[in-house]
Formats: C-alpha cells, structure tokens, sequence
C-alpha cells in the first residue's frame, strides 16, 4: 500500500537531526573564527540516534562480510553503509525495495547508510579497482587509467554510462538514476550522486567535475524531493551533499560553500540534510583539507568522512570536525589476516602465532580475544576454515569501533590530545607521533 493513511504523517525532514553536545577543547583544528572544528554529538534518524564521531562498519552488499547483524551490533556498530552500484546489480534496488527497504532486508533494525555509487563509477572508470593510489606522480592526465586496464565508465554531462563488471552489461547513471535506487534501497542516509577524482587528474579536470558535481547535486535535491513526496509510505531519508575538490583549498571550500546553502531549482525548499566529504585525499594532508572543509559548512548538520579507517586519519579526521566515517578496510584485511593491536599490525597467519596461547590482542575487549588464542587463530587462517573471517572481522571491526568511541569520550574528557599520542605513540611509534602532534599544531595555528 503506497497511499499515506491519516494516522501516518507524512515523511519530513524534522524526522532527522543533528546536535552538537560538545567541542574539542585542545587538540584540534580551528576554524577561521577561531573556534575548535571538533566535536562530539548525537545524529537522529527514524531508526534510531547515532553518537559521534562513530564509525560505521562497511556491509556493501547488505551485509558486513562473514557477521551476523547482531554480531555488528555487539561489537558496537551504531549503524551500517551498503553500497548503492552493487545493490542495484545485484539483487536490484526494486527487489530490496519490496523486502521492505535495506534494514528489513538484511534483518538490521538501526540507522543505515547507502553511498551513491560514485566512487564505484570512478575506480571502474580508472581501472584501480578497490585500491587507488594517493601518491601517485608519474601522470596527470585527465582520461587517468591504470596500465592494462580496460576504462568500464565515462563520464558526460548527463551522468555516467558504465559496463556491469558482473556481466559487462551496460548501464546508466544519473543523478535521478542514484536517487531513484536510493529511495529504492530506502537507507536513512543517502549521499548525493557526484563524480569522485583521483589526485592523477588534471588541475583543469578537477575544476570542471567540481562544477559538475554541482550541478548534479541541484538536480538530486529537486530528485530527492519529488521521491519523498511519492513514497509517503516510507519514512524521510536524509541526502548528504558531497564535497569534491581534490587537495585544492580554494576548489574544496568554494564546493563546500556552494553546497552549504544549495537547494533545488524546482524544490526550493529542498536543502541537504549533511555532507559527505569524498574523493582524492593526500594522506598528509587530510586533517588540512577536512578543515578547510569543516570551515565551510554549517554546524547544526553532520559530516560523513568516507572511506577513512586507519587510526592516525580517524584522529586527524575528527580533530578536523568529522563526524562520522566508513570504510571496507578493517573486514577486508581481516580476511586476510591482518589485524589491528595497540603496538601495530599483526599478522595471524605468521608462524610466530603458530604456539601462542594468549589472546592476539590482550588488551581487546572483543569476543575473539576474550575467547580464543592467537594459535587458535593461526590454526584457522591456514586451514582455511571459514571460522578465520568471523572472529578476524569481529576483532578488526571492534578495535575501530571501540577506537572511536575512546576518542569521542576523550573529547567529552577534554584529553583528546592525551588520547592522540598515547595511541599513535604505540600504533606506529614516538617519532611518528611527535610529527603528527606537529602537524595538528600547525592546523591549529
């Protein structure tokens, strides 16, 4: 039944809601006022509040890869990101849609995120896949593609035409096309369609897809607009505008300014509800450019950093006025046998594991670490038991989780910088720690 009865109200855009509860005291970014970037808050959705700064664990295609959703929500993920390209090849954005939407579908019953299918677009496009360079320095070209690589997406005015990397089918993106299928997937938070570059691209090319990016984010608020009339049976969906713009600072604020107070040409009552911060990010420079970013945007909505897990970024992201963060790493190293630790990366599968009957992280309050030893770990990986991917993901997934929660909570203490060397002093060493400490004090100057 699609008609709105009298006892539903109609979708609405107060049915989401973002507040500020605290501030980074030191440690942190300043923005051009001289006020602390960081912060920590509540997001409300329809299926329920998300504190921040969260992370939210990856499940592209409905669900995180070898967890139970109940899993997820014992390990303290607040919500979950799928992916809009891969839902729509497969099972379809209409047969998710029927289930019920994407929680229902997937048996998950907090907030849900769903990525607007750009970046899949571009690393198609490019050749590069799941991983893309950010140091590359050998070309800067605007048609950028990876050597021996065949380009699967071009970009036009109108949107994006592409070649299914399931079956090579042809298909076609366009800023209603992404909104259409987000509606479809029915996530609390959706992210407007936008054409994410890689630090390869021209100077000339990134200001062009950064006007191009606009102009597709006019036309999917006008698009959102006439989806959350029509589908009064589902609950309001929140649209986050994406910020684009490379390491430039003048093209990152001008697209962050331009969306901040953006609305429909048709719907001019239409505004984004937040904004994602995406696209090529030189990982020196991310807590930089994230301020530029933050500078820009207003403060009584959220900010969704995407892909970003590594600690030092989580910390820079945050001191920068991030407030929330996906990312696919934890799970994907996890099937392999790269885990998280306080003191750095171990690797389960190495043979120094092989006899060790302790947990592999002892300081994890995790139910891998509170339950089996490193050995037994070890024993799995090279076995191949399927067993490996669970209790790996549980613990990779759980030590960003919990790592996040520690620095909303240092943040709430006022011992965030505290918090910031300690961890990154024992993660990847004093020196590196005492650059970074370096590098954030030059931000807040």
């Amino acid at each position: 039944m699609n008609e709105q009865t009298a006892a539903t109200p109609p979708p609405s855009p107060d049915d989401f809601g973002f507040a500020v509860e605290h501030r980074l005291a030191a440690g942190g970014a300043l923005g051009s006022d001289g006020a602390p970037l960081g912060r920590a808050g509540t997001i409300r959705t329809p299926h329920g509040e998300i504190q921040t700064p969260a992370f939210i664990p990856v499940g592209t295609k409905a669900t995180v890869k070898a967890l139970l959703p109940a899993t997820v929500r014992e390990l303290g993920g607040q919500a979950v990101l799928a992916n809009a390209y891969h839902l729509f090849l497969q099972p379809g954005s209409d047969l998710v849609d029927e289930a019920g939407g994407l929680g229902r579908f997937m048996n998950w019953e907090g907030p849900t995120f769903t990525d607007s299918g750009g970046f899949q677009v571009m690393s198609l496009g490019v050749g590069f896949k799941k991983v893309i360079s950010m140091t590359e320095s050998a070309y800067a070209d605007a048609e950028v593609i990876a050597k021996t690589k065949e380009r699967l997406a071009h970009v036009d005015e109108d949107g994006v035409t592409f070649k299914s990397f399931l079956n090579g089918d042809k298909h076609r993106f366009t800023p209603e096309v992404s909104m259409r299928i987000q509606h479809e997937l029915g996530a609390d938070i959706i992210f407007a369609f936008d054409e994410c570059t890689t630090l390869l691209n021209t100077r000339a090319y990134q200001e062009d897809s950064v006007a191009r990016t606009a102009r597709w984010a006019v036309r999917c608020l006008d698009e959102h607009a006439r989806q959350t009339a029509a589908r009064g049976h589902r609950p309001y969906q929140a649209l986050f505008g994406v910020v684009q713009g490379a390491q430039y600072e003048d093209l990152r604020r001008a697209a962050a300014r331009g969306l901040a107070t953006m609305r429909g040409a048709e719907a001019e009552a239409q505004r984004f509800d937040g904004f994602g911060i995406g696209g090529a990010l030189e990982k020196r420079e991310l807590g930089t450019i994230v301020g530029w970013v933050s500078d820009e945007l207003p403060e009584d909505r959220p900010r969704h950093l995407l892909g970003i897990s590594e600690p030092d970024d989580l910390f820079a992201g945050i001191a920068a006025g991030a407030d929330t963060f996906d990312c696919v790493a934890p799970s994907r190293q996890a099937r392999g046998g790269s885990m998280y630790s306080p003191s750095g990366r171990i690797n389960a599968k190495a043979s120094a594991q092989r006899r060790r009957f302790e947990p592999l992280d002892p300081e994890c309050d995790c139910y891998t670490c509170e339950h089996y030893t490193a050995a037994y770990l070890h024993h799995l990986f090279k076995a191949k038991e399927m067993l490996s991917s669970t209790l790996a993901t549980i613990h990779n997934e759980r030590y960003i989780v919990r790592l996040v929660e520690r620095i909303r909570q240092s943040i709430i203490d006022g011992d965030f910088a505290e918090l910031r060397d300690e961890v990154l002093g024992r993660q990847y060493g004093p020196e590196f720690a005492r650059e970074a400490a370096a590098r954030y004090a030059a931000t807040a100057s």
